[in-house]
């Protein structure tokens, strides 16, 4: 293998994820899959919810990592459909993600657009996604490189991936260390704003959150505003722009996961906007991928032919 095109999050939108695998060189080869001689693309999950094409990905996707063509790992939204899914054991008709009227809300574009046997035959391939890659020369995982939390999963699992879907019953357990481990590696790290003594945010989708996302790939923060991410368009209570947050340092914890390795780390989730290559979604050795395909029209890939420094030129946007 020459070079890796790893892809961020595309959300059920296929015709985006048609238009960049053109932009960069991919063909329809015989097997029916888009393939490049000497190359793979490398998805970082999210593949379903919010876009309105859930099965055409899922489709194109699938058929490019059983040909060889592709790899995946999972993201949050392929656990949470598995567990959405799944009946508790010991509590019949409760399932291990509530199907209350948000979660509903969040997944109904897959289950509108995927049902029967296919459904039932996609939700068999997220549950045995692995949980992160590590390919010697770059890493990927969907939103957080935490090296504690994969030793805890492959403890748990026997390995980076998930074998059974009794094993989810544990990483749905807020009481269970894996659960923890998988919010990690899937959801990424959180600062609590309250134990800094700051009022909730209110996220892009008007909900209530007293925890702000951490900022792992910055690699030498130590304080609250470095640390956590609140560059969205995140509002008070009352509307207003969320203020900027004090520098001030934060507990060890909370700066524990901060990415120290020499090998590239390539990861998606977060939503990012603007321009990837303006300097704010990328370090010496991490990259972001995920640029809100489905809000912005771009769907973005890292074309990594070799370097142990990300390179901002390497950003391929699909527009």
């Amino acid at each position: 293998m020459t070079g890796y095109d790893i892809i961020g999050d595309v959300h059920g939108c296929a015709s985006l994820l048609t238009r960049l695998m053109g932009r960069l060189g991919y063909r329809v080869g015989e097997s029916g899959a888009y393939e490049q001689p000497g190359r793979q693309v490398v998805f970082v999950g999210d593949l379903v919810d919010r876009g309105g094409e859930q099965l055409q990905v899922l489709e194109t996707v699938k058929r490019m990592v059983d040909s060889g063509s592709a790899q995946i790992v999972m993201g949050n939204h392929e656990f949470n459909a598995v567990a959405y899914d799944t009946e508790h054991p010991d509590r019949p008709g409760e399932h291990l993600r509530p199907r209350s009227e948000k979660n509903t809300n969040q997944h109904r574009a897959f289950l509108d657009q995927v049902d029967g046997e296919a459904r039932a035959g996609y939700l068999k391939w997220f549950a045995a996604m692995p949980l992160w890659l590590d390919l010697g020369d770059i890493r990927v995982v969907h939103a957080c490189w935490h090296e504690p939390s994969m030793r805890v999963v492959e403890e748990a699992l026997g390995s980076n991936r998930f074998s059974a879907r009794e094993q989810f019953v544990r990483a749905s357990d807020t009481e269970d260390p894996l659960y923890e481990a998988i919010e990690v590696l899937l959801k990424g790290p959180e600062i609590d704003l309250a134990k800094h003594r700051l009022e909730p945010y209110y996220d892009k989708d008007g909900h209530p959150r007293s925890r702000a996302r951490v900022a792992w790939w910055r690699e030498n923060a130590t304080t609250l505003r470095q640390l956590a991410v609140l560059d969205g368009n995140f509002r008070t209570a009352s509307g207003e722009a969320y203020p900027e947050l004090p520098d001030v340092t934060v507990d060890p914890a909370e700066s524990s996961y901060t990415y120290r390795g020499d090998v590239p780390v390539f990861y998606g989730h977060y939503w990012r906007s603007g321009s990837p290559e303006a300097g704010s979604d990328y370090t010496r050795r991490s990259a972001c991928v995920d640029f809100s395909a489905v809000k912005t029209g771009n769907l973005v890939a890292y074309r990594w032919d070799g370097e142990d420094e990300i390179r901002p030129g390497h950003y391929v946007l699909s527009a």
